[in-house]
This record gives structure tokens, sequence and C-alpha cells, in this order.
């Protein structure tokens, strides 16, 4: 058993210092960020969505900022920047998707949030890590959107942000 658990030891040191050599470098929240890229300006997400919640713009734009500081090594900046995220939140939608039994009346209903991201790396001359893409998330609630729409806007928005990432930093 000892003899086991040491021979694992070694392939995964072997292992972690054949990725070290890559260029790139992997964390344990799988993102996989460059070495060379330090900084990362996120810039404000604008809500142009027919449908507006209020704080959405502010919350998803800082959401991404946390979901950055936290799984990652790179520093936020305002200026030009290793890498951007900017891009637009383009859909805030409401839908019945259950009606109750003998009445007009949605017995569940869905939030959807679309954002359409843009995200460039600086350092990839190819541009192949670069990306415009639209992610939408929802959540399904009885009853009224306005006693839950503030949890239930958290709630996609930290989904959003964990498709933006794993995008950007993990090629998923």
């Amino acid at each position: 058993m000892q003899r086991n658990v040491t021979l694992i030891s070694i392939l995964a040191v072997l292992c972690l210092g054949l990725f070290n050599r890559c260029g790139v470098s992997y964390s344990l929240s799988g993102g996989s960020i460059p070495e060379n890229m330090k900084t990362v300006n996120v810039q404000y997400f604008e809500n142009i969505a027919p449908m507006v919640y209020a704080t959405l713009s502010q919350n998803f734009t800082e959401g991404l900022k946390e979901r950055i500081r936290s799984q990652s090594r790179l520093s936020q900046v305002n200026g030009e920047a290793d890498a951007t995220f900017e891009g637009l939140i383009t859909g805030y939608d409401i839908s019945p998707v259950a009606v109750e039994a003998n009445s007009d009346r949605a017995a569940m209903n869905r939030l959807t949030i679309t954002v359409k991201v843009t995200y460039t790396n600086r350092l990839d001359e190819t541009g192949e890590s670069n990306f415009e893409e639209s992610f939408t998330q929802f959540r399904e609630f009885a009853g009224t959107v306005a006693a839950q729409e503030e949890t239930l806007n958290g709630e996609i928005i930290k989904l959003l942000t964990e498709d933006v990432y794993n995008r950007a930093f993990a090629n998923w």
C-alpha cells in the first residue's frame, strides 16, 4: 500500500513538471492560464435586453470580476491588459413553463438571462483563444418573480460567470 502511494506521488509530481514546461499554468480550479498572462480588464456589461432588471449590469460585471479574482492569479486593471472581457446583456426573459390546472396562471416560470461576451487574449498571436459568444442560463421558480428575482439573478449570474471563465481559461 505504501509503495503504491509513493509511486502515485512520484507520477503526480512528474506530470505537474511536464505541464509547467508547456508554458501554461494549471490550477486546482481547472483553469489553464498562460504563464505570461498577468493582467485582465473586465469592462462594464451594459444591459440592452428589452426587459431590464436595474442592477443586473453591475451585478454581472462584479460577479465576473470576483470569479476571476477568486479562481486565478490575474491582476485586474482598468486600462490595457493581457486579456479583456467585454460585452452586453442581451436577454432577460420571464416565461411560463407550466400552467396551473383549471387556471390561466403559470404554476412554474422560468427566468432566463443571456450575455454576449467578447474575450480578447492580446498575448495570443494566432487569435485562436479569442471568442465572441453568447451564454444563456435559467432558473425555474414557482409563484411571482418579485419575491425571488434578486436570488434568482444571483444564482444565474454565478452559472454564467462560471461558463464564461471556463470558456476563456479552461477551453470548455
